[in-house]
């Protein structure tokens, strides 16, 4: 028994000896964490293929057992591309820094256009973007609110805030459509941009987003420089499991750890919104594509093939709503993965022969696939393969669990810590399996319809917004999640308690320990199907830092306790009366505010609604550190975290 573990706790004791040594900046070192991973895998699968397949042959064994072993094999593809992604970082910052220190802004700035797209959010949610919109830092730009809704109250909004309205007739190819009616009114125009940016309508830009995105466009060559996406609330997996202070939101690895990557490859790509482009590469390209519902990362393709590259700037420049309920997140995979399916059966497809792309390119574009069709596709096997042996006997995989445990711990053990180190602790193996479930039914459905139909698809924009202060239970996802949990339970208990046979015993230690891991991520996934109630409009901020207050023509020093976008909460040992007037500056605006509330240690304010105050308070309060940034994460207070939510 001891012997199955020792190889892995080799490998744990060689992590533990030599990752502090070593720098996740540096190219060697991340090469030589992601090689040992690549060659203890492919280790693992040497042993898989050559000792645990079923005899050939039309047997149960064999019919499972083969397809399985090809998903396994598609899959570790997908880890082996990733890896190779993973090997290279790079962080454009100081590339900024030096290039602002040598140049200053001036009214002779290229031209840029801000684009806010927008179809049917809410005017506190849109407000909120033009504010910031329109106090950037750069001497050189126009706003455009590009209303897919054609609204009257938003044509008034952005009258009353000072930026330019465009609306068109109809709804034709959904956001990319929407940004090439705007590309063709203002190439129309006497004063053509230069560059371009595109924003969502819930992505407020801090002010120095311009300004930064723009120094990295001096190189000709670059066509795009996409900065990363970062939310000012919790995603759902955060809300439902109550882990919004100790685990990142699910996107955190994608931009934070990923994209650099893909950049240091020169594979970096647009994510549409929090970009900037280059408005003659657009126009090149006749515009924004409207063969792929992800008119995005087909931007950056057709650019690719004009001679202009994507580069990735990785610093909080925009900060925007999360998905704010379950099926907004799985709207939102499900149409990304449609998307990517129908730019892979498209001309700028990795096998394409018509596309000029280079290699890494098209590599990376299979890497991106693998990752959708390959991995999500082997999440069913490794619900179904259990079942079929711990109710049926058919074995799929021959072997024991201390067979596997010798070939399959090192490798594990090994890659946990490489991606561990590699995203400062965002990525934990169980609850990288938790988000790929909850997506899994609406993902490999778009795998489907968009191999099988890459064309006639809609757009499906993803709701913000709305009542979100009452507890909800998706139940489409919650019936089958539960229906899998309950199957494998009784599964166990039929191989273990009722049907106890002589080749449990032998072989039924791998099921069990599978089953076993499936019932705790089954678990979790059901628990974030209910849907916990959040006030997102009261989203609050801890802060501990001094305000100066202005009250009947006298200033004080007191502390900041919180914040939100509708008020803020003082610690102050005299506190003023209810329904006294004040002003306090914060981050260098003044704004009009009235106590609402008296605390324990202080008391609370509501800002004022005057259209002056909103825009100081939103400006103010998005040039704040109001992001919850997650420097590194241990997998202590989530494993707390998970255990008060499941028992709790």
């Amino acid at each position: 028994m001891m012997a199955a573990f020792a190889p892995g706790l080799v490998a744990f004791g060689a992590c533990l000896a030599i990752l502090p040594l070593l720098h996740r900046e540096q190219t060697l070192a991340r090469i030589l964490m992601t090689g040992m991973s690549f060659v203890l895998l492919i280790h693992y699968f040497a042993w898989r293929v050559t000792h645990t397949l079923p005899p050939p042959g039309l047997t149960a064994d064999a019919l499972i057992g083969y397809p399985f072993v090809a998903a396994e094999a598609a899959s570790m593809i997908a880890v082996c591309l990733s890896l190779l992604f993973l090997s290279r970082t790079i962080d454009r910052s100081p590339e900024v820094n030096a290039i602002l220190r040598r140049s200053r802004a001036s009214a002779d700035a290229p031209l840029v256009d801000v684009f806010i797209c927008t179809y049917n959010e809410e005017k506190a949610i849109l407000e909120r973007t033009i504010i910031g919109a329109t106090g950037l830092n750069y001497p050189n730009y126009r706003v455009w609110v590009l209303d897919d809704g054609r609204r009257l109250w938003l044509r008034r909004l952005a009258q009353e805030l000072g930026c330019n309205y465009l609306a068109r007739p109809d709804n034709r190819h959904a956001k990319a459509g929407n940004i090439n009616h705007a590309l063709q009114h203002v190439s129309g125009l006497a004063e053509r941009p230069e560059f371009i940016s595109i924003l969502d309508a819930d992505f407020v830009p801090m002010p120095d987003f311009l300004t930064r995105a723009m120094s990295l466009m001096q190189d000709g060559s670059v066509g795009v420089v996409q900065t990363p996406q970062h939310f000012i609330n919790p995603d759902p997996i955060q809300t439902n499991l109550a882990a919004t202070d100790v685990w990142p939101d699910e996107q955190r690895f994608f931009f934070d750890i990923l994209m650099p990557a893909k950049d240091a490859w020169d594979t970096a790509f647009c994510c549409g919104t929090s970009s900037l482009i280059r408005f003659s590469g657009l126009m090149q390209i006749g515009g924004f594509p409207t063969d792929s519902v992800t008119e995005d990362y087909l931007v950056t393709l057709r650019l690719k093939e004009k001679g202009l590259r994507t580069v990735y700037l990785n610093e909080r420049l925009t900060i925007g709503l999360a998905p704010e309920g379950l099926k907004e997140y799985i709207t939102q995979r499900g149409r990304w993965c449609l998307g990517f399916m129908q730019i892979f059966r498209g001309r700028s497809g990795p096998f394409s022969r018509q596309s000029k792309l280079a290699f890494m390119d098209r590599l990376s574009l299979v890497d991106a696939f693998m990752s959708w069709a390959a991995v999500y596709s082997t999440k069913v096997f490794g619900l179904v393969v259990p079942w079929l042996y711990l109710l049926f006997g058919i074995k799929a995989v021959h072997a024991d669990l201390f067979e596997l445990l010798k070939y399959f711990l090192p490798f594990y053990v090994w890659h946990a810590f490489t991606m561990a180190w590699i995203s400062r602790g965002r990525s934990l193996a169980i609850m990288t399996d938790v988000s790929q479930y909850i997506a899994a039914p609406a993902v490999l459905k778009a795998v489907v319809t968009g191999l099988a139909r890459p064309q006639g698809h809609k757009f499906k924009v993803t709701a913000k917004g709305g009542d979100r202060n009452r507890r909800f239970i998706e139940w489409p996802l919650l019936r089958l999640y539960g229906a899998a949990l309950l199957i494998t339970l009784l599964a166990i208990a039929y191989a273990f308690i009722l049907h106890l046979r002589g080749d449990s015993i032998a072989y039924g230690g791998l099921a069990l320990a599978w089953s076993l891991y499936n019932c705790v991520v089954l678990a979790i996934v059901c628990f974030i199907c209910i849907e916990q109630p959040r006030r997102r409009k009261a989203e609050r901020f801890e802060r501990d830092e001094p305000i100066l207050i202005h009250q009947d023509g006298e200033m004080r020093l007191i502390r900041m306790a919180d914040i939100s976008i509708s008020g803020a909460r003082f610690i102050d040992p005299v506190p003023p009366a209810i329904g006294s007037l004040i002003k306090c500056n914060v981050y260098g605006q003044n704004v009009a505010a009235t106590v609402v509330r008296r605390t324990r240690d202080g008391f609370g304010v509501r800002f004022e609604d005057a259209v002056a105050t909103r825009v100081n308070v939103v400006r103010a309060f998005y040039a704040g550190e109001y992001v919850r940034a997650f420097h590194g994460v241990r997998a202590a207070p989530v494993g707390k975290a998970l255990l008060m939510r499941l028992f709790g």
